[in-house]
């Protein structure tokens, strides 16, 4: 990292302050600290990385080692397979559609930034970038977003920043931004439907909202739309990813391809598996939140109310207009300190004979109250 040092004045201090915070994508250059009449600046080489990857949790955690590990500004473009990825402060189980996300295999997993849910799939790009600079000047998603919106200017597309955190075309959103900050460093990221499948996009991210009641972030529904129905002429994704990185390199002065190296990517693996591949951290972390649900069955209408804590059940209780034999009480204890999750609930029900707390129903008819 080099520096350099020069006697100023504090008002040509100020002056030159001034001129630096208002030079947009400058990140090279980030003015740090002052000591003794000194003007520190350092220097800063933005590595850029065409990630292969489409591992989900790998990914997230690739954007944890580059904001966390790596001391250069980085521009990262990357995909995931198909994945819900809920932000920092939400409740998971209150953004997924749980019988979806499990007929399609589609993973889910928590980020380091808040906002809210979005589903990614092979036809949404996503980006990043990291920025070391003051910790008060490195939130600002109109930057961070700049060169997405000229690369589609220049093609003819009028895409725009629009809201706090979106960019869209004619009044559709085709991309949502995120920031976490950590003291002095921000980790941007954002995504890009291009020509992803809309009906999964809706139908993974469907949930009754009288479900849940909670004070979590919750994900609220746009119109949407993909950039590829706006482009005069076909055009694939490789060669629209191509054209942002080709946009990138040519805009920052010492931007230059990166490539992970194996000690990289062995770090990077480590947190995959040690974080965000782990139900603690996708489930667990969800906000406290009490879950209602009810339904009609051939044994009468059945509600379960549950009190969740961090991904746990801490109290669970049925009601409704059924019949049974046996105390449903044992069950409700039962449940406690269970996960609130399909295959962990699902084992505990099936410790007990069903039919002998609820007349006439099936075991997939007291599974169908709990999510």
């Amino acid at each position: 990292m080099k520096s350099m040092q020069t006697n100023l004045s504090w008002l040509q201090l100020l002056k030159l302050r001034k001129r630096l915070n208002h030079i947009k994508f400058n990140f090279t250059t980030v003015p740090t600290s002052c000591r003794n009449g000194f003007f520190i600046l350092h220097h800063f080489t933005m590595l850029c990385i065409h990630h292969h990857s489409t591992d989900p949790y790998f990914n997230i955690a690739t954007d944890e080692f580059i904001f966390k590990h790596l001391k250069e500004d980085c521009f990262m473009l990357w995909r995931n397979d198909n994945a819900i990825i809920v932000g920092k402060h939400q409740n998971t189980m209150a953004e997924i559609n749980v019988d979806y996300v499990k007929e399609k295999d589609i993973k889910v997993v928590r980020r380091l930034s808040g906002g809210g849910a979005v589903y990614h799939d092979l036809g949404n790009l996503n980006f990043s970038f990291t920025r070391t600079g003051e910790n008060t000047e490195v939130v600002d998603f109109e930057r961070y977003t700049k060169p997405i919106i000229d690369v589609l200017n220049n093609i003819g597309i009028a895409a725009k920043f629009e809201g706090r955190n979106d960019l869209t075309i004619e009044g559709k959103k085709f991309s949502g931004n995120a920031e976490h900050v950590f003291k002095n460093k921000v980790l941007h990221h954002g995504t890009i439907l291009y020509s992803s499948q809309m009906k999964d996009v809706s139908g993974a991210l469907k949930i009754n909202p009288l479900k849940y009641k909670d004070r979590a972030v919750k994900s609220i529904p746009k119109r949407v739309t993909n950039v590829s129905e706006h482009m005069a002429e076909p055009m694939k994704l490789e060669d629209f990813t191509q054209r942002i990185m080709d946009h990138v390199l040519a805009t920052f002065s010492d931007a230059k391809m990166y490539e992970f190296t194996e000690n990289d990517l062995a770090q990077i693996q480590k947190i995959r598996d040690e974080k965000y591949a782990t139900w603690e951290w996708n489930y667990g972390h969800s906000p406290k939140y009490n879950f209602m649900q009810g339904a009609r069955t051939p044994g009468g209408t059945l509600e379960v109310n549950l009190r969740v804590e961090k991904g746990i059940i801490k109290e669970a209780k049925f009601f409704g207009d059924f019949f049974g034999v046996e105390d449903i009480t044992e069950i409700e204890q039962t449940l406690i300190g269970c996960k609130h999750g399909q295959d962990e609930v699902r084992s505990v029900l099936a410790r007990f004979d069903l039919k002998q707390y609820f007349h006439k129903m099936s075991a997939a008819d007291v599974m169908s109250v709990f999510f």
